[in-house]
């Protein structure tokens, strides 16, 4: 069976004008990636690390730093190959689903001003964001967002399709993107409730790594949320959920 591999991005800029763009921390896990890749070869051919008969991303900026900071240590000796760009993998519009659950998150700086004032930023922002994402997959307020949780669902799943339909048979394909499209797709091969998606997602480290199997027909999850090229690096500090 082929194989389609989810890489979420490295650790982002919470605090940062621009979270879209990854962190030193973020930077540091996407490199582990690449190294562990390139040091766990299965064939020793040009890759040097695991096969990939393609390479995806969604269009963030996190999407792509992330794949260019992990592949320029997968391929360290030519260029790096083609990654096709899917807006499908985007993750869902977080300033749109926290504006709709706190109307000051919508404000020029609201969410800075919040993480300012609390004594714990990172377990603060959390609870709001749970509380907003709880929200928006409850259908009660589809009207509110301008991709509703069932079209964020449809999104990921045909952004899946697309990709397996491309990958060559028994090969694989990696595919960087977001917690969001990996728990929507997770969801999709398991046939979980979206209280249980939204569950899978809290739990997605930074550059985790989660492999589905699939015959086309058929898609199946076989590893979920690895991180072998964190634990290889023994750094605590490596392992962020945001």
């Amino acid at each position: 069976m082929a194989a389609l591999v989810l890489v979420r991005h490295g650790q982002a800029s919470l605090r940062s004008d621009d979270y879209d763009r990854l962190s030193d921390i973020g930077l540091a896990q996407s490199a582990a990636l690449g190294h562990w890749l390139r040091a766990t070869s299965r064939t020793g051919g040009r890759s040097g690390g695991q096969t990939a008969g393609l390479l995806a991303r969604g269009r963030m900026r996190r999407h792509r730093e992330t794949a260019d900071a992990c592949l320029a240590l997968w391929f360290p000796d030519g260029p790096a190959p083609t990654v096709e760009e899917d807006a499908g993998f985007d993750e869902f519009d977080h300033l749109d689903v926290l504006g709709a659950h706190r109307a000051d998150f919508r404000e020029p700086g609201g969410i800075s001003a919040f993480l300012a004032a609390a004594d714990d930023a990172n377990r603060a922002f959390q609870r709001q964001f749970s509380a907003a994402v709880e929200r928006w997959t409850s259908g009660r307020h589809d009207g509110d967002y301008r991709e509703s949780w069932p079209g964020f669902q449809a999104r990921c799943v045909a952004a899946m399709r697309r990709v397996i339909e491309r990958t060559p048979p028994s090969a694989s394909a990696w595919v960087f993107t977001s917690g969001g499209p990996i728990a929507a797709i997770c969801q999709h091969a398991l046939e979980l409730s979206d209280a249980k998606a939204m569950g899978l997602n809290a739990v997605i480290l930074n550059t985790g790594v989660t492999t589905l199997r699939h015959d086309r027909d058929r898609v199946a999850l076989s590893g979920f949320n690895g991180v072998a090229h964190l634990d290889a690096l023994g750094d605590a500090n490596l392992f962020t959920h945001r």
